[in-house]
């Protein structure tokens, strides 16, 4: 999908907010709405706009401990990674999670109550994984920057 600049321009104001209406989307790109909603819907049912989610306050969540966490995987078959991302994906303590090159095979964002509840988290996958030979984790003390916005 080619995607023009009033399809970046839409991309941008939704990347600051799905809330808004299309009208007020249209006058800032300078479209009429009825051709906004058009560009939006095409967005979203090609793939260009993959998820739209509410952005809560970890702290507020209860969640106010954030931590990087870089994995190295033994040798293993491709059977046993595969086990290993899937159980990466469903951890709901894994906010983030690349495979990458590299001294670490993988770094993955947690969340967390408390260190206790980390500690908790590392033995039930960490210790009780095969593929996961070490494992490094720095905790966050500031966050200074967090989004997921793409440069459009």
């Amino acid at each position: 999908m080619t995607i023009d600049n009033f399809d970046k321009a839409i991309l941008r104001c939704l990347q600051e907010n799905t809330r808004f209406k299309s009208e007020y989307i249209a006058e800032k790109v300078g479209l009429s709405a009825t051709a906004c909603q058009r560009r939006i819907k095409r967005l979203r049912d090609s793939g260009a706009i993959k998820k739209e989610v509410a952005v809560i306050n970890p702290e507020i969540a209860g969640k106010p401990v954030t931590l990087i966490v870089q994995l190295v995987v033994g040798r293993c078959g491709a059977e046993v990674l595969d086990r290993l991302k899937q159980d990466l994906i469903v951890l709901p303590e894994i906010q983030q999670c690349y495979n990458v090159t590299g001294a670490f095979d993988f770094v993955a964002i947690v969340t967390v109550k408390d260190m206790e509840a980390y500690e908790q988290f590392t033995r039930r996958l960490f210790f009780d994984k095969p593929a996961i030979k070490e494992f490094e984790t720095t905790v966050v003390m500031e966050k200074v920057k967090v989004g997921l916005e793409i440069p459009i």
